[in-house]
């Protein structure tokens, strides 16, 4: 099925229902605007119709390289109708990120915001025949509104490429993940019902639209109904305002997204009284940061925890709110506890299984790696079909690159990157399990635990830290509490407490960025 008919069905349903917010139209004074469904689709429409006669066809290549907006929402689905590939990339990418995309790619037609224009020409390769600037009228808004045909979505193939989704490239240049179409609208209505006309209240998105948790949540709330309140980029006063000023009821955020809002100056329990749900991922999520929300939040919201990653079209487990509700009799407590550390059980399309290095099961609680089979994995890497071979094998086990174990209620608990294990003098250091005991302190807001080389030991483990401002927190501080608290080996022997940690444009931690500063350091 195409991508646009997540559009195009409740739009016949509902089509004078509000769906889409913009609040980068509030800057200057300006008033957030709202679209339905009908106009919405009727844009979407006339971007096809505008494709179509720049001779973008089925398989072709679309290029978005810009910040949440109701535009960008219209070139994605106006992509699909006429069959293209839609490429959402990384906005925040520099100059060779950039170029990398847009050839890696071989996008035909590029939308993008003024704001990137230089960058835009200053490495666009000759495979970009057109670009367009989203925010500009007379660039965008009137190639839109031509006089073109107003298409339906095109029939398209279950297993044709529906989108291309750059990884965030916490290893040299990212990789194009191949979505299908069945992969997403799977997914998607596999989730959902229809919108129906119902008042299914308003999600703040502030996750960008080139990450699969953004696009997803997107797709789910606008196919289900949810309005959707988009904000052009992450901060957390201003997101809070948001969730005021639009009455928000349910918001996807990053684990880093979240610290950030219970340290705004503007935190409240009473900003939330309208909220009904959290639900976080696209990283780990550190115990006490969840621990610390179940509590400072007012009892109206409830959270859920989403697993998942671009290689499996999203979400493949979760925490739901049930488990986030520490009651009961003190071991209940204590078992949901250590539950908050689990990103909860596998959803019913998804087999999950556990392996050693051999690639044999092991037995439940033994930390092995992750795999995952479900009909939405990735179709492969775009142009590199070594790297497909070795992450997807011949059975369709998606080789995850995660650790973890599962326990006896099926409970899926993640332990660190199977690279980012620490070897010192022969013993294995889970940098997860040793940043947990950090986190434990009330002081830290963030920590990153690594190996750096030594002669004596192969491995060395030391860490990264940011305390919370004002506490007085020193690294040798840490270095005893860790100490008081883990087995000699996993210890860190130093600790150096930084403004801000290494991160991608979601949350995911930069280890290789921090491995070679703490060594430099001497740390």
């Amino acid at each position: 099925m195409n991508l646009g008919m997540l559009l195009f069905m409740p739009a016949s349903i509902a089509g004078d229902q509000v769906i889409l917010i913009d609040t980068s139209t509030e800057t200057d004074g300006g008033v957030a605007r709202q679209v339905t469904y009908a106009e919405l689709l009727e844009n979407t429409s006339k971007v096809a119709g505008m494709l179509s006669s720049l001779g973008v066809e089925v398989g072709d290549r679309v290029g978005i390289f810009a910040t949440n907006s109701v535009a960008c929402v219209e070139a994605i689905f106006g992509a699909a109708f006429v069959g293209a590939t839609v490429v959402p990339m990384n906005f925040r990418a520099g100059a060779e990120e950039a170029a990398h995309l847009m050839a890696d790619s071989g996008v035909k037609v590029l939308f993008t915001e003024s704001r990137y224009a230089q960058l835009v020409a200053d490495n666009r390769p000759a495979t970009v025949e057109h670009v367009f600037m989203l925010d500009v009228a007379e660039s965008y808004v009137a190639a839109r509104d031509g006089a073109f045909e107003l298409p339906v979505p095109e029939d398209v193939d279950f297993d044709g490429l529906c989108a291309l989704l750059y990884t965030s490239g916490t290893t040299s240049m990212p990789k194009g993940v191949k979505l299908t179409n069945g992969a997403i609208t799977g997914y998607v209505m596999g989730s959902n019902d229809a919108a129906s006309g119902e008042d299914m209240g308003r999600m703040a998105l502030a996750a960008p639209l080139y990450h699969i948790a953004g696009v997803t949540s997107m797709l789910n709330a606008l196919y289900s109904g949810r309005v959707v309140v988009l904000l052009p980029q992450f901060e957390a006063s201003a997101w809070i305002e948001t969730v005021q000023k639009h009455s928000v009821t349910h918001a996807f955020l990053v684990p880093t997204m979240l610290a950030r809002v219970m340290e705004a100056d503007n935190f409240s329990m009473a900003a939330f009284e309208g909220m009904d749900a959290i639900t976080y991922g696209a990283a780990p999520m550190p115990p006490s940061v969840i621990r610390r929300a179940i509590t400072v939040f007012p009892e109206n919201v409830s959270f859920a925890g989403a697993y998942g990653q671009t290689e499996t079209t999203s979400t493949v487990a979760v925490l739901d709110p049930d488990d986030h509700r520490v009651d009961g009799t003190e071991s209940e407590k204590a078992l949901k506890l250590k539950r908050l550390s689990s990103v909860g059980k596998v959803l019913d399309d998804v087999e999950v299984r556990i392996v050693d290095e051999a690639g044999l099961p092991v037995e439940l609680e033994v930390l092995g790696e992750v795999q995952l089979r479900t009909f939405r994995a990735m179709d492969g890497y775009w142009g590199n079909e070594e790297k497909t071979r070795i992450t997807v094998d011949n059975e369709g086990w998606v080789h995850t690159g995660d650790l973890g174990y599962l326990d006896v209620d099926d409970y899926l608990f993640l332990g660190g990157r199977t690279g980012d294990m620490i070897i010192r003098g022969g013993e294995n250091v889970s940098p997860d399990e040793v940043e947990a005991v950090l986190y434990e302190n009330a002081t830290v807001l963030e920590c990153a635990v690594v190996g750096v080389a030594s002669e004596e030991w192969g491995e060395r483990v030391v860490a990264a830290a940011v305390v919370r401002p004002g506490s007085g927190t020193t690294a040798a501080e840490l270095v005893d509490y860790a100490k008081s608290k883990l087995a000699p080996f996993k210890r860190p022997e130093a600790i150096h407490l930084m403004d801000e940690l290494p991160r991608t444009s979601t949350g995911k931690l930069l280890r290789k960025d921090l491995i070679p500063l703490l060594e430099e350091l001497g740390i």
